[in-house]
C-alpha cells in the first residue's frame, strides 16, 4: 500500500480540525491505520512537485527551489513519517502550465537544483513524467512551451532536445554512475550569495559506487561565471580536495540559448555540454560559467 498522490504542493495537507483540534490529513491517516495495527501495510509515500504558481515565474524563482522541496519532504516526516520511511515523487516539473521558463535554459537548472536538493533532503526516488513527445504550445501569457523533452514537427517526430533533456543526460549519465550501485549522498554548500542573500551556487555532492566523488554545480547567477575551489571535510576535522584527473562537464546558457517565436521557437545554439579532462590539488579552482550546470568528477586526496 503506497499513496496517496498528493498533487504538487509547497505545504501540508490542511483539513477541518478533529476533536483534539488536529488539521494535517497525513498525521490523522498514520494515526487511524496505526491504531488499527495497518501501520507496516503502508510502505511508501508518493506526492508531485510542481512548486511555482504558473504565469508568475521569473529567474529569481530558481532561488527558491532548494528550500520548497526540502520544506515539503520535512512536512511530510513532522506529519509522524519515520526518517527512513520512503519518499517517492511520481509527477514533476516546474509548474502546472507550461511556459517558455520549461525550454530555456531556465528549465535545465530548475531541474538540476532541484533534484540535489530533493536527494540530500532525503528523498528515495523521483519520476520524470514528461518523455512524450507532446510538441510546443501556448502556455502561460501565450508564451509556448511544453512539459516534454523534445522539440518536434507536425507528425511528432523529434526535431531537436531541448534544456531539461541535457539536464536529465548530465544528471543521469554524469553525476550518478549508471547502473544499480548505490550511491551515498552527502551534505554540501557554497559561500557564493548576491547583495539580497540569495545562495548563486548550489552544491550537491555524491560518492559514487565506482569509488569516485562526484559534484553537480549549479550556478544561477544569469549575468556572472564564478570560480571556485572544492574542499572535502571528513569527520575528524581533516581537508582534501580532487587529486589527479577530475572530469568536468557543462551544460548552460552558453551551449543553449532559446529563440523564441508566434509559432513557437527553437534553440540555437542546442547543445552538445562541454566536456574536459583537468588536473587537480588542493590549489585548484573551476570555473563555473553564467546560468550553467557543472559535473566535477574525480578521486580525492585521501
Amino acid at each position: 500500500l503506497g499513496g496517496p498522490a498528493f498533487q504538487g504542493v509547497n505545504e501540508d495537507i490542511l483539513v477541518w480540525p478533529d476533536a483534539q483540534g488536529r488539521t494535517s490529513w497525513l498525521s490523522r491517516f498514520l494515526d487511524y491505520i496505526r491504531s488499527r495495527g495497518r501501520i507496516k501495510d503502508f510502505t511508501f509515500l508518493s506526492f508531485e512537485h510542481y512548486p511555482y504558481e504558473p504565469c508568475k515565474v521569473q529567474w529569481s524563482s530558481l532561488y527558491d527551489e532548494p528550500t520548497l522541496i526540502s520544506h515539503i519532504v520535512d512536512v511530510w516526516r513532522q506529519d509522524g513519517l519515520s526518517p527512513d520511511f520512503p519518499l517517492f515523487i511520481t509527477e514533476l516539473n516546474i509548474s502546472w502550465n507550461t511556459g517558455e521558463s520549461f525550454v530555456n535554459i531556465f528549465g535545465a537548472l530548475w531541474l538540476s537544483d532541484f533534484v540535489g536538493s530533493y536527494l540530500a533532503s532525503g528523498g528515495d526516488a523521483l519520476y520524470y513524467f514528461h518523455y512524450l513527445p507532446a510538441g510546443l504550445y501556448h502556455g502561460c501569457n501565450g508564451s509556448m512551451g511544453t512539459f516534454g523533452l523534445f522539440n518536434v514537427d507536425s507528425k511528432y517526430q523529434i526535431t531537436q532536445p531541448l534544456a531539461q533533456f541535457f539536464a536529465s543526460q548530465l544528471i543521469n549519465l554524469e553525476w550518478v554512475q549508471p547502473g544499480n550501485g548505490i550511491h551515498q549522498i552527502f551534505p554540501s554548500n557554497s559561500n557564493i550569495v548576491d547583495p539580497a542573500g540569495h545562495i548563486l551556487v548550489n552544491s550537491y555532492a555524491l560518492l559514487r559506487p565506482d569509488g569516485q566523488w562526484s559534484l553537480m554545480l549549479v550556478n544561477k547567477d544569469q549575468e556572472n561565471a564564478h570560480e571556485v575551489s572544492v574542499v572535502f571535510e571528513d569527520t575528524a576535522g581533516g581537508r582534501h580536495s580532487f587529486s589527479g584527473p577530475v572530469k568536468v562537464i557543462q551544460f548552460g546558457a552558453d551551449q543553449y540559448r532559446w529563440n523564441p517565436s508566434e509559432t513557437g521557437g527553437s534553440a540555437d545554439p542546442d547543445g552538445p555540454p562541454v566536456t574536459a579532462i583537468v588536473h587537480g590539488n588542493r590549489n585548484s579552482t573551476y570555473k563555473l560559467p553564467r546560468a550553467s550546470m557543472t559535473i566535477l568528477t574525480g578521486k580525492n586526496s585521501d
